[in-house]
């Protein structure tokens, strides 16, 4: 059965906790990124990661772009967003219908 992972810092991720998400700690980059491989590698279907740290992973991320799982989702953490996860819905849009449609 596959599971549902949220990625990020102690305060954006922890109330995902209350929904039964498994939630993943992490505060720097070199963590995330081997959280996310291993989440990756343990059958997460879905992983939402804070767009915070996913400024700094973006080729891991776009590794996982077009395979089926997991679906890795930008979310906005403690201290708002970056437009990262909007930015990466418009592109997810585009391909799938092959047009701008905004």
């Amino acid at each position: 059965m596959y599971k549902i992972a949220v990625l990020g810092d102690r305060d954006s991720v922890l109330g995902f906790k209350a929904l039964g998400l498994d939630v993943v700690f992490v505060e720097d980059t070199d963590t995330a990124r081997e959280a996310l491989h291993r989440l990756a590698r343990e059958d997460y279907a879905i992983i939402y990661i804070t767009e915070q740290l996913a400024k700094d992973l973006t080729g891991e991320i776009a590794r996982y772009k077009d395979a089926v799982t997991p679906a890795v989702i930008l979310i906005p953490g403690k201290t708002g967003s970056l437009g990262l996860g909007a930015s990466a819905l418009q592109s997810a849009i585009e391909r799938a219908v092959g047009a701008d449609i905004t």
